[in-house]
This record gives structure tokens, C-alpha cells and sequence, in this order.
């Protein structure tokens, strides 16, 4: 395996590995490179679907035929898939966002008590202090509590970076790690600070030796608890409705590029390991309900190889035959990284009773060339970008990139998992698959928010999120607000097949709240699509809701009028060129009649009563019980099983019963035959 040769993780958002091309990348002093605004591309066609006319007119083809299967076995999708990095509050309040993550390289080393980080190879390794209104109140209205505060006011769980690292801030003050004064000219200097250099000498040999105290002072797990203590302070533990989450660190595999100032060799197995019981039983100890995320690797390789066999492997000279048998792999019996980490985790729980990692974490930026990039590129790589979205999920899918092999992401992590340690989750807290201020990112967004609720991950936050106005956000909005009051993407995945995915894809779920079917279909083709899409099993009703995102106004998403299925539960539609559309097919069959009910012997003032079940096309929610005593009617009661106990009755009274069924989406079926019942005296 040759060593990466684009990736855009947090930790290296541009180019490839550490020092190797000198100058860092240009940013803000307060804003990695990655989270760098995507602008709108204005000359895209937007297209979307034709089921009630609209949108450009193409010749339409004959496109794979869609299949839903209501059937076959369903699984709940996690609301958490629908996270992002660092979104602005107006966009997770629209979103209903569920989780946002603080993450990326200056949160491995932040200081909550001076807030201020150590912006690391993204900006010349300089620590730079936070915007404090009132530096004197710290650590109150720090950057981290002011990014909790904003998830408070939206409902959104919050994602915290804690450090492995064992490095922060020494003081609420610049400095830098490689000061030219100290070690002499460099390539390239802050421009805004000539001091601080990128510590690559001229002659473009890195600089070694440096002191890490120039920046930094040790911490360790009493950090940790102190943090985690005034956290639960301003609001209440993980139980109370505090921080949830906490990943441990960012990226540690790379730190010997990232953060080479203060950890210049790559971090071993066993130094993994270690740390991570160390910080993550702090965290634990702290806030027993809190849930931790590691080891929130890079990428590819960090599936396997630890940062000390990356950095070893990418050396001008590496070891022979190192990526296929790096040194630190070959010292822990040919086990690749992420198996033998999760075995130590589960070691740890097997000696301790106790659980310190929740989610098996791990980063996830395609590597095909120029997928990641802002801008959306030709048409080649546009239509890579596409393709690129089987990395998440496809064994029979060869990556085309350096890897050149099947990844099958999700499927990948979650057979590591079971296979290491049952119970962990599956988490990727870091992934984009670039171009979100185009359609084409729009479409790859949507087919990955798909898919990643279809292969079952339990949590995913995009990296650099989008601006309310891109196509990329409105990807989002498909899922989790489709109609601007709310309409969402079903919480239970439905079996939903394609005959080519790669051309027309689609995704089907049930939503729990009122029992709809919601239809996700996304044509990747620059092709009109003509494609039955056919449902197997009872349908909740034969009119479908249409909602499209179009190119006739990149400002918003359309209610289209709406389309039916026929008596065989086939829909006909055209799926217009690159288009995403949603369809929701509402409850509106109700229940059948319960079976008469069954008196048992009733007291003086009670009855119990017992009945046979109601059928659904989708499922019963509850049973209301009617009384009729003379003339009056009242509800008796309301239950979720075939059977309640009436109360309240006087003595040597008759008495008539009967039950009716209702669904999620409140429809109330027929009544069930009556049953009298007489009182007995006192």
C-alpha cells in the first residue's frame, strides 16, 4: 500500500503528508483551511423530478426500475447521522440539527482555562487566544462553553475534543513552536507574525529538536476531570442535559505531522492504548454518562497502521516492504491497528466493569483526485465524486485512488466491531465529499445521507459545513426539512433496491411519529430517467407527496403536485437529470375493527376487558375504549395492548363496551362488536 497522496482530513486539510511540501496552507489565523466558505457555482443546471411536470426537458430514458420492499427487515436509523461540524445556529435551528461536533486540529491542544488553542501545521504552529469577551470570567464564556450555549438554545447534542495528546496552551499569549529567532530561517513565516515560522529550514529540512515548551505545558487526566467538572457545573452531566459526547482527540495518527512541534514521532499501538485509558477513564470518571469516540483516525490508513508505521512508511527511505509489514504492526502479531485497539477497549472493560469507548470513530474524505475540492471540477470528476460515495458502503467497488481497493467503509467498521468488541458504535465525525456549493456536491450530499442511514452508522458530522444558501445544505433539507415546517426523512430504514444505483439511487424508510413511507430518489445522470418504482407490502396510502429541489430556483425546494401509485403499488415516473426528490406517502388507511371483547367477571364498580387485536397496513398504535351507560357515551380509557380495566362503575348497572383501533397518523378504525355487562351489588 503506497503512502496517501491526497487527503483532506482536519489534521492536513490540503495536499500530502507533513513538511513534505513545505509551506502550510493559507488560512486565517482562526479558521482552518478546510472550513474555508464553498462559493455558489451560478453556471450549474439544476434538474429535478418530472412526476408532475417541470424542471428542463431531456429526452428521458429508460432508467432502472425501483423497488421498496415493506416487507423484508427494517432497522432504526440513528437521528445522529445528520450532524455537521461547527454549523452556524440559524442552519441547526432550521435543521433541527441533532449533534454538532468541536473538532478539527486546534481542539487536540486547547486550553479551557485560558481559551486559547495551538493552531498546529494549519496556521505555523502558533497559539493564538480565543475571543473572550471578558477574559477575567474564564474559563466561563469560553470558546467551548459559547459553542455549548449555542447548542442549548437549538436542542442540539454537542460533541466536545478532548486531549490525548498531553500537551495545551501554556499561557493566554502568542507564541510559536518554531520561532525563527530561536531556530533560524524558514520557509515560510506567518505573515501577520514573521516570528512564527512553518519549521521547514530553506533548504526544506525539517526542523527537530525544538523545545515543546515554547507553546505548551503538560496535562493529564486531573485536566480532564477538571473540565468535565465545570462543564457539569454551567450544564448539568451527560444525564441532565449536558455535553453527551466527547471524541478523543482529533487525528492522533497524524500528530507527527500535525502537531510535530510537541510530538514529533508518530504514536505507537501501545501509546494509543495507554493514553486512551488514561483520558477516557478521566472522562468516565467525571461523567459516567458520557460517551466517547475513538480513536478518530485520519482515514484510510488509520484503519490498520498506527501513526508510528504511517510516519515510518512515508519516510524517503522507508523500511522494506513497509506498508505491507510496518514495524509497529509486525510487533503486535500482524493485527492491524483499529482490531487491536478495539481489543484493548474491551480488555480494559473485562478488567475494570467499566466501558470507556462508546463509538469506534474514524475520518472519512475520498480520495479520488479532486473530489474533496471545493470547487466541483470537470465533468470527470464530477461524476467521480458520485462513484466515490461506494467507498461508504460497496465491496464491489474498487476505490480509484492510491488505495485501489474495496473499502466498504460502514460495512468495514461495523464487522470490526463485532468481530472486537460487540456493543461499540460506529462513528465518522469527520467526511465530506466536497463541492457543496454546487449541485453535483448537493447530489453526492444526498446520496451519502442515504446511505449512511441505510448501512446502519450510528453517528456522522460533516466537516466545513455549508452556508444556509448552498446546495449542500439543501441536501440536508431534504432529509430533515422538506416542506420548511419540519417534514423528515422516516427514523426506521425499509429495504429500497435500485437496478443501478450508480445512475438512479433510492432510499426508503418508515417514520415512526405518524407511520408515513418516505422515498428518497437521487438520478446522478445528466439523463431524464423514465423508472417504475414499485412497492411490495401494504402501502400506507396511494398518493404520494412530492417535494423536488430544482434548478428553475436553487433557493428552495418545491412542493410539486402530487402522484399515485396504482392498484399494484407501482408508481410511473420520470426521475429528470441530476435531481433529488423525495416522496411521502401518508397513512391515510385505518385500522380494521378490533375482535369483540371479552368481559371478565366484573366487581361492583370495575370490568376488565380483553379483546382480539386490530390489523394495519402500517401498525396499531393504541385502543380507545367506549362506554355507553343509558344515554350517555364517554371514553372509558385508552391502552397499547388488547386489554384494560375500566373503573368507576356503580353498582347493578348494565353496561355496553366497545373498542376502536387508531394508528400513528390518527386514523381511528371501526368500532368492534359490543359487549353489555351488568354490575353486581356492592
Amino acid at each position: 500500500m503506497p503512502p496517501p497522496r491526497t487527503r483532506r482530513p482536519s489534521a492536513l486539510r490540503i495536499g500530502p503528508l507533513a513538511g513534505a511540501a513545505g509551506a502550510p496552507t493559507t488560512a486565517t489565523a482562526g479558521v482552518a483551511p478546510s472550513s474555508t466558505r464553498i462559493a455558489v457555482v451560478a453556471a450549474l443546471v439544476v434538474a429535478t423530478t418530472a412526476l408532475a411536470g417541470g424542471g428542463v426537458a431531456h429526452a428521458a430514458e429508460t432508467g432502472p426500475a425501483l423497488t421498496v420492499d415493506l416487507t423484508a427487515p427494517t432497522h432504526p436509523i440513528s437521528p445522529y447521522i445528520y450532524g455537521m461540524n461547527f454549523a452556524d445556529e440559524a442552519l441547526a435551528a432550521e435543521l433541527r440539527l441533532p449533534v454538532r461536533r468541536w473538532g478539527g486540529n486546534a481542539t487536540t491542544r486547547y486550553n479551557y482555562l485560558l481559551d486559547t488553542t495551538n493552531r498546529a501545521s494549519d496556521w505555523y504552529f502558533e497559539n493564538i487566544p480565543g475571543d473572550n469577551p471578558d477574559p477575567s470570567k474564564l474559563p466561563d464564556g469560553s470558546e467551548t462553553d459559547r459553542f455549548t450555549d449555542q447548542d442549548v438554545r437549538t436542542g442540539t447534542d454537542t460533541i466536545l475534543t478532548v486531549p490525548l495528546i498531553g500537551w495545551a496552551p501554556k499561557a493566554r499569549e502568542k507564541a510559536c513552536g518554531f520561532s525563527v529567532a530561536k531556530y533560524g530561517p524558514q520557509q515560510s513565516t506567518d505573515p501577520w507574525a514573521p516570528d512564527c515560522g512553518n519549521g521547514v529550514r530553506p533548504d526544506g529540512t525539517q526542523i527537530t529538536g525544538n523545545d515543546p515548551h515554547d507553546t505548551s505545558v503538560e496535562i493529564g487526566p486531573d485536566y480532564i476531570k477538571g473540565w468535565l467538572g465545570h462543564l457539569a457545573t454551567k450544564y448539568g452531566d451527560a444525564a441532565h442535559g449536558g455535553v453527551k459526547f466527547y471524541n478523543l482527540d482529533n487525528e492522533p495518527d497524524i500528530w507527527f505531522a500535525t502537531h510535530r512541534d510537541v510530538a514529533p514521532v508518530g504514536a505507537t499501538y501501545d501509546e494509543m492504548r495507554d493514553r486512551t485509558y488514561a483520558i477516557a477513564g478521566a472522562v468516565k470518571a467525571a461523567d459516567p454518562g458520557a460517551q466517547t469516540m475513538g480513536p478518530v483516525g485520519w482515514g484510510w490508513s488509520s484503519l490498520t497502521r498506527s501513526g508510528y508505521d504511517q510516519q515510518a512508511c512515508g519516510l524517503p527511505t522507508p523500511p522494506p516492504n513497509c506498508w505491507s509489514n510496518p514495524p509497529d504492526y509486525a510487533a503486535h502479531g500482524g493485527v492491524g491497528f483499529g482490531e487491536w485497539y478495539l481489543r484493548q477497549m474491551k480488555a480494559y472493560q473485562d478488567a475494570h466493569g467499566t466501558r470507556i469507548l462508546d463509538y469506534y470513530d474514524n475520518h472519512w474524505y475520498p480520495q479520488g483526485s479532486g473530489v474533496t475540492s471545493n470547487d466541483p471540477g470537470d465533468a470527470a470528476t464530477q461524476a467521480l465524486r458520485l462513484r466515490e460515495t461506494r467507498t461508504l458502503w460497496d465491496p464491489s467497488y474498487t476505490d480509484e485512488s492510491w488505495i485501489n481497493q474495496p473499502v466498504a467503509l460502514i460495512p468495514r467498521m461495523k464487522k470490526m466491531v463485532a468481530d472486537n468488541y460487540p456493543g461499540t458504535k460506529v462513528a465518522v465525525t469527520e467526511y465530506n465529499f466536497g463541492a457543496l456549493g454546487s449541485l453535483n456536491g448537493a447530489l453526492a450530499q444526498a446520496d451519502v445521507l442515504g446511505i449512511l442511514g441505510r448501512e446502519g452508522a450510528d453517528l456522522a458530522t460533516l466537516w466545513a459545513p455549508p452556508s444556509a444558501t448552498d446546495p449542500g445544505a439543501y441536501a440536508f433539507r431534504m432529509y430533515r426539512n422538506y416542506d420548511g415546517n419540519g417534514g423528515a426523512f422516516g427514523d426506521v430504514s425499509v429495504s429500497a433496491t435500485s437496478g443501478d444505483q450508480g445512475r438512479l439511487a433510492v432510499y426508503g424508510a418508515r417514520r415512526t411519529a405518524d407511520g408515513a413511507l418516505t422515498l428518497m430518489v437521487v438520478n446522478k445522470t445528466g439523463t431524464d430517467l423514465a423508472a417504475p418504482l414499485t412497492v411490495t407490502g401494504k402501502l400506507p396510502g396511494r398518493t404520494a407527496q412530492v417535494y423536488r429541489y430544482s434548478g428553475t430556483n436553487l433557493a428552495a425546494i418545491a412542493h410539486a403536485p402530487d402522484a399515485t401509485f396504482d392498484a399494484a403499488g407501482t408508481l410511473s415516473a420520470t426521475f429528470p437529470a441530476e435531481s433529488v426528490t423525495a416522496l411521502v406517502v401518508a397513512d391515510t388507511v385505518a385500522p380494521g375493527a378490533p375482535g369483540t371483547p371479552v368481559a371478565g367477571r366484573p366487581t361492583a364498580t370495575g370490568v376488565t376487558l380483553s379483546w382480539p387485536a386490530a390489523t394495519d397496513n402500517v401498525g396499531v398504535a393504541g385502543y380507545d375504549v367506549w362506554q355507553q351507560h343509558g344515554d350517555r357515551i364517554v371514553r372509558a380509557g385508552t391502552t397499547t395492548s388488547t386489554r384494560l380495566t375500566v373503573t368507576g362503575l356503580a353498582p347493578r348497572q348494565r353496561y355496553t363496551f366497545w373498542v376502536r383501533a387508531r394508528d400513528a397518523a390518527g386514523n381511528v378504525g371501526a368500532p368492534s362488536r359490543p359487549v353489555a355487562v351488568t354490575t353486581p351489588p356492592r
